[in-house]
């Protein structure tokens, strides 16, 4: 009954541990909506229908910034408790990377929706 006891107290801190990771997956994918729907919300405003594929690319590097932020602090808190003997550095570079691919993704849509036929 002793060892039962002790095996289950042994485990608690690796639940509490599967729990916090799975907190900080959920807030870093909420992280990704908020910024995703802000880039979709700039993606839509009528008054970029006129601009340059150019200009575009530099509204989209410059809008959405606090969404884009809370993304980036969100993902390398996750991936920091995912992979705790990562490099802080690398853990960064994979949030920058996934900030730059919406991003392209969004620019990507702009300019072949402005080069269909209509």
């Amino acid at each position: 009954m002793r060892a039962i006891i002790l095996a289950a107290v042994m485990m608690l801190p690796s639940f509490a541990f599967a729990d916090e990771i799975e907190d900080a997956h959920r807030q870093a994918v909420a992280g990704r909506d908020s910024y995703w729907n802000c880039l979709a919300r700039e993606y839509g405003r009528d008054s970029n229908k006129a601009m340059s594929d150019q200009d575009f690319t530099s509204l989209i590097a410059g809008v959405c910034r606090s969404e884009r932020q809370n993304f980036r602090v969100m993902l390398v808190d996750f991936l920091s408790l995912q992979f705790p003997d990562g490099d802080a550095g690398a853990h960064m570079t994979t949030a920058n990377n996934a900030i730059a691919s919406a991003q392209k993704d969004v620019v990507t849509a702009f300019i072949r929706h402005k080069a269909s036929p209509k």
